[in-house]
């Protein structure tokens, strides 16, 4: 009789650990069916139409877009915004006429370009938009902080000499300026592909316009190259671009993965590999990024080279950046 009972009980107990396991296995499914769904859906608000569909080398798909038709215009404030294709201001005087009569000299050096360009370029009135795919997305801790920096803000300067910080880890060596009202800066980068060991480590070289306190509302405009195998799941060195007007809390993405940045350039793709890149005892690259804001119509241009004039961040993104930047950083 008494061992009768005690079968019965560890029945009892094997049924509802069955249940247990049934349910929590639903579960799963249901939350892999959903996780699924929305990555989808994120992906199909990133990846517009193409006109034309070019692959890199690399791996990456390049999509043409129309330039009216490209992520930025998914923001509520452009619906109906006009694009402007040019500056009215160029530092440099590059859209003055004698500038524009000149011949173009012979280049002594091997120009900067982009893998992707040995398979093709983009017609004009699109511009190129490296394709996200389904594991770049699952890639990041979340589908809404994909292409999103973490909740960490940028070191502030401790003097006027270049400085090393380690905070939490990430490891800056930066030069800056401040104390006045700055319109734009310009850097001028050597490029190299140094190896990361962990997927979720990063290197990277840049120019940062800032504006406002290291607080909670830090505005701030980035460009450089970077390698973040966690980004774009790979080893290469690749123009970025990163914006945010609530120090990178809840506004602001890198290249093209968010609404913001409108780029009027066929012919460089945001998050695209650069190439070639420098070696050690051998041939030195760079790179030179240009930011500085029109005077006329208040946006933030960018200029990569001396050839490409990128697009625009729209001034309303912005708090403190729309009316002047309040430091300027270089480093990595």
């Amino acid at each position: 009789m008494g061992s009768s009972c005690g079968c019965g009980v560890t029945l009892v107990l094997v049924f509802c650990l069955w249940g247990v396991l049934i349910s929590l296995s639903s579960a799963a499914r249901l939350s892999a069916s959903r996780q699924k769904l929305e990555v989808t859906k994120h992906l199909n608000r990133l990846n517009k139409p193409p006109v034309k569909t070019i692959q890199s080398p690399d791996g990456d798909t390049i999509d043409c877009v129309p330039v009216s038709k490209q992520p930025a215009f998914d923001h509520p404030f452009l619906k109906d915004h006009k694009i402007q294709t040019r500056p009215t201001f160029h530092p440099d005087g590059l859209f003055e006429e004698n500038k524009l009569s000149e011949k173009p000299k012979a280049k002594a050096h091997t120009p900067i370009t982009q893998l992707w360009h040995t398979n093709g370029r983009c017609p004009e009135d699109t511009i190129p938009v490296r394709r996200t795919k389904e594991e770049d997305v699952l890639r990041a801790s979340s589908v809404k902080r994909y292409g999103r920096k973490k909740h960490r803000a940028i070191p502030k300067p401790r003097s006027a000499e270049p400085d090393l910080i380690n905070q939490s880890g990430h490891q800056h060596a930066i030069a800056y300026v401040e104390g006045d009202k700055y319109y734009g800066a310009k850097a001028t980068i050597n490029v190299w592909e140094p190896k990361i060991q962990q997927t979720n480590e990063f290197s990277l070289s840049q120019l940062w316009i800032l504006g406002g306190s290291f607080g909670q509302d830090l505005n701030s405009i980035e460009a450089g190259w970077q390698v973040s195998p966690d980004l774009y799941g790979d080893n290469n060195t690749r123009l970025f671009t990163y914006w945010t007007s609530g120090a990178y809390q809840a506004t602001g993405c890198y290249n093209l993965l968010c609404s913001g940045f409108i780029q009027v350039n066929s012919e460089i793709a945001m998050g695209a590999t650069i190439s070639p890149v420098s070696g050690y005892r051998n041939s030195q690259f760079d790179i030179s990024i240009l930011i500085w804001k029109d005077p006329k119509e208040g946006h933030w241009w960018m200029q990569f080279g001396n050839d490409y004039v990128l697009g625009y961040w729209p001034s309303f993104l912005f708090s403190y950046l729309a009316d002047s930047a309040s430091m300027i950083e270089w480093g990595g």
